[in-house]
């Protein structure tokens, strides 16, 4: 006898769902009422924001700083890892898993989507959705006005140049930028020593 799916279940499985049901409707404005208070705290309220995003997320490590505004769909779904920081103005619609490594730094105005709809009218007119996990390696910059597309994985020790459009997996160790994102080169120690020459770096 086959099991009958939750919205919810069908979602979070990657299958098409409708994100209008009562279940996930009651859970985004949970979200959205976290989120508003998160964003109209004083600025000088660091602790308690922080607190906010622990409550909201479904894992923090200890060190994490996030700029208001941010908007995000459940919260529950995102993950991130040590060290992490984002400008003003991120967007994530985690209607499946967003997974963040440690060392990542978001610049501004930076959007990643796992939402999706039906190319085909007649699904999407009935309110149909579908969601695709994004993962996002270790220490890896975003750049501002970049946007991350459903099922995309980013791996560790890349730079997404402003205002790419990532539409497909970006390995290990490389600069990506453009719309289409594509990598432009292989970044190397040699990077190291052009931008910080002067300074003398722990090995």
């Amino acid at each position: 006898m086959s099991t009958i799916l939750t919205e919810k279940q069908k979602m979070l499985a990657g299958k098409a769902y409708q994100a209008g049901e009562a279940e996930l409707s009651k859970e985004r404005l949970k979200a959205r009422e976290i989120v508003f208070e998160f964003n109209n705290l004083a600025p000088k309220f660091i602790k308690q924001r922080k607190e906010l995003i622990k409550k909201l997320f479904g894992k923090t490590e200890k060190m994490f700083y996030l700029e208001p505004p941010f908007r995000c769909d459940y919260g529950y779904n995102i993950e991130i890892g040590d060290n992490f920081y984002a400008n003003f103005n991120l967007v994530i619609l985690d209607c499946a898993k967003v997974g963040i490594g440690n060392n990542v730094f978001i610049a501004p105005n930076v959007a990643i989507y796992t939402a999706g709809h039906p190319i085909h009218a007649h699904l999407r007119d009935q309110e149909y959705e579908w969601a695709q996990e994004i993962s996002i390696g270790n220490s890896v910059w975003i750049g501002g006005n970049v946007v991350i597309n459903p099922g995309v994985k980013i791996g560790s020790n890349v730079v997404i140049g402003s205002g790419s459009i990532v539409t497909r997996d970006i390995p290990d160790n490389v600069f990506a930028a453009g719309n289409p994102c594509r990598v432009i080169r292989q970044l190397t120690d040699e990077d190291k020593d052009f931008y910080y020459k002067d300074i003398k770096l722990e090995q």
